[in-house]
């Protein structure tokens, strides 16, 4: 074993996909990359991000307490990276990017149609946001693009660095205490 700087762990440790999380203030919608986020729990299915005021979309969330957690995939790659080089204070990134904002159901902040999945989610749980930044998010509805052929996610893995998702491991037939019951 070498050691290495502890500041790499998230590399290591990386929960789930990028994601693209839109936000809306004064009706004008936003959207950042996130890569720190994580479930919290199933039922009701709670998700942890951390949204600093360094970003522009913090403002938006903490004034109206929802957002869109939007799963892109590989196929937008470069407009993933981009979108997360630029402020949204500077630039309508949904004009720059060529994304398509749909009306959500639940929340103001836009579904992003060319995105495999958007999740509506309001904010749970704000009283750990002063101290570390992060969000208790509720997800409120789920919406899946069920015809989209392209399916394969990015995981970050520091410095513009990437991993997609490929061949799937299927040992649901061994997960017998976590079943789902039909």
């Amino acid at each position: 074993m070498k050691e290495s700087p502890v500041a790499n762990a998230y590399r290591l440790l990386e929960p789930g996909p990028i994601v693209l999380v839109t936000t809306s203030l004064g009706g004008k919608p936003n959207v950042m990359t996130m890569g720190f986020h994580m479930m919290i729990q199933h039922a009701p299915p709670l998700i942890g991000c951390v949204i600093g005021p360094w970003d522009h979309s913090y403002a938006g969330l903490r004034a109206t307490g929802e957002c869109v957690i939007a799963v892109p995939t590989v196929d937008l790659a470069e407009a993933v990276v981009d979108i997360g080089n630029c402020s949204g204070n500077a630039v309508n990134k949904f004009d720059r990017f060529g994304l398509t904002a749909a009306p959500a159901s639940n929340v103001r902040p836009p579904l992003i149609k060319e995105c495999l999945a958007n999740i509506e989610c309001t904010i749970a749980d704000d009283g750990l946001v002063d101290k570390y930044n992060l969000f208790v998010l509720k997800a409120e509805r789920l919406w899946i693009d069920v015809g989209r052929e392209e399916r394969r996610t990015m995981h970050h893995r520091g410095d513009g660095s990437f991993i997609v998702d490929g061949e799937v491991l299927d040992l649901s037939s061994r997960m017998i205490k976590w079943r789902q019951l039909p």
